[in-house]
């Protein structure tokens, strides 16, 4: 098998972190306190996925390109598994109900189910279920 990493740490760009962190408070997230500072928290999304929001000066510090403007376009999706069909549509509520956006129609094609939400600083999340077995037998 070919290069393999233990975790994963995605960097967003964040206009006020504290606002972002309670978003993601109310939406049920923890975060890593070890890994959270005045320019970063440390989003705990499993044992293994990380996602650090960062000032976005800080972040600016990482790269010589421009942060994107995602109220014009979108530089990222970040795709999350679910456990349950109700699982999407209370993350997805929760995100809502807590400053966030509406993103793309709800997707429902039986054995796939998956909503979606613009978080306040407008990175695009999609939360999916899927029927393993359903998928499996239609390969």
């Amino acid at each position: 098998m070919g290069m393999q990493a233990d975790k994963i740490f995605v960097n967003l760009p964040v206009k006020d972190l504290q606002k972002s962190m309670a978003f993601f408070s109310e939406i049920g997230f923890e975060f890593n306190p070890q890994f959270t500072d005045e320019n970063a928290g440390c989003l705990v999304i499993s044992d293994h996925i990380f996602v650090m929001l960062l000032v976005e000066e800080f972040f600016q510090s990482f790269t010589k390109r421009k942060i994107a403007d995602t109220s014009a376009s979108t530089e990222v999706i970040i795709a999350l598994s679910a456990s349950s069909r109700e699982q999407v549509d209370e993350i997805v509520q929760k995100a809502l109900a807590a400053g966030g956006k509406a993103a793309n129609d709800l997707i429902d094609e039986g054995f796939m189910y998956g909503g979606s939400f613009q978080d306040i600083d407008g990175h695009m999340w999609e939360v999916m279920w899927m029927d393993e077995n359903t998928a499996q037998q239609s390969e």
